[in-house]
């Protein structure tokens, strides 16, 4: 029988993964696995599951939401293996799953998992931390770690709009300098994003046409400061119709960038906070993952 190890967030979204475990886990053995299951208490105890267990495991899958992901893959990484995962999405706005068309009902996504095949996709590498599917700094940013738990359980997605919205009257401009590939970016920006996904942040969507998540590329969306009110409206149009192509945004592919910034300035990685530095290289780890759906 088949070894899998079952990891789950038992606070992610409005704990329906851990009112429905059971059905999960019947799921699972009628498709010849032995399951061992493993539940989160804290940060980091999802990576350090992988680090502990992973090893003797045939499959890896994660059930909680984007956080509980990027810690799988990181313990994954850390560990050097190279076993296929799979992702049962229970979070509040599950945006990689999104991409993915995962879906929604846990047990059904369990299944997905059952009768799924391997695909292999990239994994950013931010300084010696990792992300699924986004960096980003800027607007809207805070409100995808400041949210409280108890908060986005209750609203779901729309927490995070509503912390953005407070989030407004704090924006600032943080003057940023990329080197993507070759070229030279540097302005003041409002909003950055390097991601790998059709979903940036649960507040903008790419245009799938231009996202590959296996392609060892990121796709690379900036908004600078706006100059008069004709510029807020081009850029909203752009935005809205996915043509990015208004003075306010600088859209761009790379496989690597070298970006510098005031230290004081904080990033998100797939949700969760990283602390600011002056200078950051972020790499794309091209199919370092194998993910199972």
């Amino acid at each position: 029988m088949k070894k899998l190890l079952l990891i789950l967030n038992p606070t992610s979204g409005q704990k329906k993964a851990a009112r429905h475990l059971a059905d999960i886990i019947a799921v699972f053995n009628r498709a010849s696995y032995d399951t061992r299951v493993y539940v989160t208490a804290g940060r980091g105890d999802a990576a350090e599951a992988v680090r502990s267990f992973g090893a003797d495991m045939d499959l890896i899958v994660c059930c909680g939401g984007d956080g509980t992901l990027n810690e799988t893959v990181t313990g994954l990484i850390h560990a050097g293996l190279q076993i296929p995962i799979g992702y049962i999405p229970a979070g509040s706005t599950n945006d990689f799953a999104g991409s993915l068309r995962l879906s929604s009902d846990v047990v059904k996504a369990a299944e997905q998992i059952t009768k799924g095949s391997a695909h292999a996709y990239d994994v950013g590498k931010w300084g010696e931390r990792y992300f699924t599917y986004i960096a980003s700094f800027g607007a809207f940013t805070k409100a995808s770690y400041n949210t409280p738990q108890n908060i986005k359980n209750i609203l779901g997605h729309v927490a995070y709009v509503l912390e953005g919205i407070q989030e407004l009257s704090l924006i600032r401009n943080e003057h940023i300098r990329l080197v993507l590939d070759d070229e030279i970016v540097e302005d003041d920006f409002l909003f950055g994003a390097i991601c790998n996904s059709t979903s940036v942040g649960g507040i903008l969507t790419l245009n799938p046409a231009y996202v590959d998540l296996a392609d060892g590329r990121f796709e690379v969306l900036l908004i600078r400061a706006p100059q008069d009110l004709q510029e807020v409206s081009d850029c909203v149009v752009a935005l809205t119709n996915q043509t990015y192509n208004c003075g306010m945004i600088t859209f761009r592919s790379a496989d690597s960038l070298q970006i510098t910034s005031s230290a004081s300035m904080n990033w998100s990685l797939d949700g969760e906070k990283a602390e600011g530095c002056s200078h950051i290289t972020i790499e794309n780890l091209h199919r370092r993952i194998t993910l199972i759906h």
